[in-house]
């Protein structure tokens, strides 16, 4: 039979968490350093560029897993790599091609594991990352940060998964025209992806969508 926890007991756990540098600091706040982000936005909006500058960040609190399943590490994604400006000595992101859940589950139980998975996207994992499946890696992973990747459609991420997703997430990120919009258990606020190209998309005024 569960048992509850008292009020002393829960205010005196002790959690993970880190802070951001920079603008991502200032969006995003205090944050555990395990669970769910997702990220969304229709294609060729700016979202694989944003997702690369936050996990090069991340590297701050540990290595990353970034996982192209859907462009794999072609010349496309090689492109993306270069306009996120990663650099070139940093040791700590490793992408890898689509991998099946069992080789990411394989990945992730070894000793010296990645802190941080970025899976791009979740329609590349359509028929494999049921809701199931991502309730059960959370679970038998819980110091693992997941960064869901997703298209949209009106608004939300696509696919009953990244919709999950959402829902558990500490954060999600909107991407329209090369502006993140921020949201969830922080303090939320806007983060501008390419300036020049942000400003032809939205105007002079860039509002919370």
């Amino acid at each position: 039979m569960a048992r509850g926890i008292s009020v002393k007991t829960l205010l005196g756990k002790k959690h993970e968490t880190f802070t951001l540098d920079g603008i991502l600091g200032e969006v995003l706040g205090e944050q555990e350093s395990s669970g769910i982000w997702v990220l969304y936005g229709n294609e060729k909006n700016g979202k694989t560029t944003l997702a690369l500058m936050i996990a090069e960040a991340l590297t701050q609190f540990g290595s990353v897993s970034y996982i192209s399943g859907e462009e794999g590490t072609g010349f496309s994604f090689q492109q993306n790599v270069k306009r996120s400006k990663i650099d070139l000595k940093q040791t700590k992101i490793k992408f890898y091609d689509y991998l099946e859940i069992p080789e990411i589950e394989a990945m992730l139980s070894k000793r010296q594991a990645s802190r941080i998975v970025v899976i791009d996207n979740a329609t590349s994992y359509v028929d494999d990352l049921k809701s199931a499946v991502l309730r059960k890696l959370k679970m038998k992973f819980p110091k693992v940060l997941f960064i869901i990747m997703a298209h949209e459609e009106k608004n939300e991420p696509t696919t009953a998964m990244a919709k999950l997703a959402k829902k558990l997430c500490n954060v999600y990120i909107r991407v329209v025209g090369l502006t993140a919009f921020v949201g969830g258990r922080c303090k939320g606020g806007t983060i501008i992806i390419d300036d020049q190209k942000a400003m032809l998309y939205h105007g002079s005024e860039i509002t919370k969508q």
